[in-house]
């Protein structure tokens, strides 16, 4: 029996039509990481790459596709994957650490995070993502040490995608996957495998491999959770933990969700999901999917830990886009402790601009209460304009390339202005 992992996760969430307001899918997601790793929001741009190119994930190198997309990213800065993200064709996924019956193995493989982003990169709609992530499990598995540290911290994963039109939960345990699609309504992930009866994909193998390990008789319906997992699934959507809170407020909601009420969401500490203490949420990331392809997708990400004091920066996809240079943390090249073998000997300083000036920020916020609050009414005055511009946006649907180009980068100049 594996000992128990640390009580660590994160949370997605999907709201398709009519359980999301105004036509529209509405994606969000808090990366719950241990408390002093640092979240980056970087961009890359879509490429092209010459036959037989090599491309170095986290941990192995793997073949490179023909053609990668533009995707804009939120990843623990030590590494080559990202906890969430989007592409250029308003592609989102965010993924889960998950724990089951099939041992985590102890080899490098891709991460969950290295996964997510290669499905951001290589697909443009949400089932093709899925096709994308499970061709790569089978073909190179997964594993390796999800924690910046010599404490070896490792999972399965499960992931939530979406597109403009649709989203599916894909769940791993080692190799072997189930996939379902969303029908309409509401969706979140926990830290818990969560697809019950409804498989609409899986493993070829994944009934029968349960049956040699004595985990399903092969007569009762086949249940992906609980033969995989000790869930009771029975249970899952009334049991205290944050899978059960999560479902709950999605639920209250259901109807009127907004990027808004997503991010009421991100941000509620009593459930959980907006978590405090030894891991707590490192970033946070909504996006907002109209169903009409002559609009924008939006993304909104926070760059610094705790929602409930941070700002949700809006992020659209244009030519010509540069890199985010106050959200991207700095590299070491060969030099990073992450790449020399053995790994993680030392810890640089990861910690990019926006990052530091919110640390001072939130210092300011804890102690001093008059000066605090007026910080506070700062950023939340700073969101709630954007969120009107871009709303505005939506409504008219005319989009000043150039002005939306430095959309992330200009309110990252505002929000300093605020903490300086």
């Amino acid at each position: 029996m594996s000992p128990q992992p640390p009580p660590s996760s994160c949370d997605t969430f999907v709201a398709l039509p009519p359980a999301a307001a105004g036509g529209r899918v509405v994606f969000g997601k808090n990366s719950d990481r241990p408390a002093e790793e640092v979240q980056e929001v970087v961009y890359f741009p879509a490429a092209v790459h010459p036959p037989g190119a090599e491309l170095e994930c986290t941990y192995v190198r793997i073949g490179q596709a023909e053609r990668t997309h533009a995707v804009v990213l939120s990843r623990p800065a030590w590494l080559w994957g990202a906890e969430m993200g989007a592409n250029e064709h308003g592609l989102c996924i965010g993924n889960e650490a998950v724990w089951g019956r099939e041992e985590v193995g102890d080899g490098e493989a891709l991460l969950g995070m290295d996964l997510v982003r290669l499905g951001l990169e290589r697909a443009d709609t949400a089932e093709k993502a899925v096709t994308v992530i499970v061709d790569l499990l089978e073909k190179y598995g997964q594993g390796g040490n999800c924690m910046e540290s010599q404490m070896a911290f490792t999972y399965h994963n499960s992931f939530l995608i979406a597109d403009r039109k649709e989203a599916w939960v894909l769940e791993t345990s080692g190799k072997y996957w189930a996939a379902e699609k969303v029908e309409g309504g509401v969706r979140n992930i926990s830290n818990q495998l969560s697809i019950t009866t409804k498989i609409d994909r899986e493993h070829p193998e994944l009934k029968e491999y349960a049956k040699s390990k004595g985990w399903w008789d092969g007569k009762k319906e086949f249940d992906f959770a609980a033969t995989y997992s000790y869930v009771n699934t029975a249970r899952m959507t009334t049991s205290r933990g944050r899978y059960c809170e999560g479902y709950k407020l999605l639920n209250k909601h259901k109807g009127s969700i907004t990027s808004e009420i997503m991010m009421e969401i991100l941000r509620d500490k009593e459930s959980g999901i907006n978590m405090e203490g030894g891991f707590m949420t490192t970033g946070s990331m909504v996006s907002v999917l109209p169903q009409q392809p002559d609009l924008p997708c939006i993304h909104y990400f926070t760059g610094t830990p705790d929602p409930a004091r941070s700002v949700f920066k809006p992020f659209i996809f244009a030519p010509n886009m540069t890199q985010l240079s106050k959200t991207s943390s700095p590299t070491f090249g060969h030099d990073d402790p992450v790449k020399k073998q053995p790994r993680f000997q030392s810890k640089p300083d990861r910690r990019h601009e926006l990052y530091k000036k919110h640390e001072s920020a939130a210092v300011v916020m804890e102690t001093m209460e008059g000066k605090g609050k007026e910080m506070l009414s700062g950023i939340q005055e700073l969101e709630k304009q954007k969120i009107s511009e871009m709303e505005s946006i939506l409504q008219k649907g005319c989009l000043d390339t150039d002005q939306v180009v430095n959309l992330f980068s200009q309110c990252v100049e505002e929000e300093l202005k605020i903490y300086s």
